[in-house]
């Protein structure tokens, strides 16, 4: 499975990325997650402490490898680089182990404008591509609200595209915009989760506002959830609801892409 998840920020699409992760995990599966949200937080949802997020380094800021392997100083626009650098070597030398999943901690730039032609978005590109294309590896990518790290050739590749809204009109319609740009890439399945939700009223909101793209599930708030967070502590093991909930999503998943 290959699953790339994307929302409005805030709606919880890092704890849902977090919480796929630990259950391929746990079935066994070789999985890497890939933190794609220059806001990365998935470290933390998968239950490092924050003197260990400080030791990262995000690829993008690999600034000798990306030059070693494109050809081309990061930051630099236009000129001439490798556009097809290596990278099959990455996953393996950049990624963390957390409780059996791989962590590899993509990052953006701080020089490069978005979607900006230049070795280091070139590089990201290259990799995630790379990485989708595995067979042999479950893939849960948590990405920006967007499509940024996103290629045809990548989008093509992606079994599930799943798009977290909340109950509010500001997330429905990020979600709206998201998958019109991910239809222009050819991504074939763009499912909807909810996250945040109360009560039955606020899936019956959901479902009116997401024209026709598909509802596969839904977290519950969760003071549970919430206390993980402001703990920062993994969901998978302090949320037993929300662990069951993305169970539930995880089968509906797979069940829409096998048909």
């Amino acid at each position: 499975m290959k699953i790339a998840i994307t929302g409005k920020g805030g709606v919880g699409k890092t704890t849902l990325a977090a919480l796929l992760s630990n259950l391929y995990a746990r079935d066994g599966k070789r999985v890497i997650a890939v933190d794609a949200d220059p806001d990365a937080n998935l470290a933390s949802a998968l239950g490092l402490s924050q003197a260990q997020i400080d030791d990262i380094r995000p690829i993008a800021e690999m600034s000798e490898l990306i030059e070693q392997r494109t050809g081309s100083k990061p930051g630099s626009m236009g000129g001439v680089f490798k556009l097809n650098p290596r990278v099959d070597d990455i996953p393996e030398a950049c990624s963390i182990d957390i409780d059996g999943v791989k962590l590899l901690v993509m990052g953006k730039s701080k020089e490069a404008a978005s979607g900006c032609y230049c070795p280091e978005n070139v590089f990201l590109k290259r990799l995630l591509k790379h990485i989708i294309l595995d067979p042999d590896m479950v893939v849960i990518v948590d990405m920006e609200a967007g499509i940024e790290h996103l290629t045809r050739g990548t989008a093509g590749a992606v079994d599930a595209f799943i798009i977290v809204v909340e109950p509010g009109s500001r997330s429905l319609q990020t979600a709206r915009t998201i998958k019109s740009m991910a239809n222009t890439l050819g991504v074939r399945n763009v499912f909807v989760a909810a996250s945040k939700i109360r009560d039955t009223s606020d899936i019956d909101f959901i479902e009116t506002h997401i024209d026709d793209m598909k509802l596969i599930g839904y977290i519950s708030y969760s003071e549970d959830i919430v206390r993980a967070d402001i703990n920062a502590a993994p969901p998978f093991l302090h949320a037993p609801g929300a662990v069951i909930e993305a169970d539930m999503i995880k089968k509906s998943i797979e069940e829409a892409v096998a048909r």
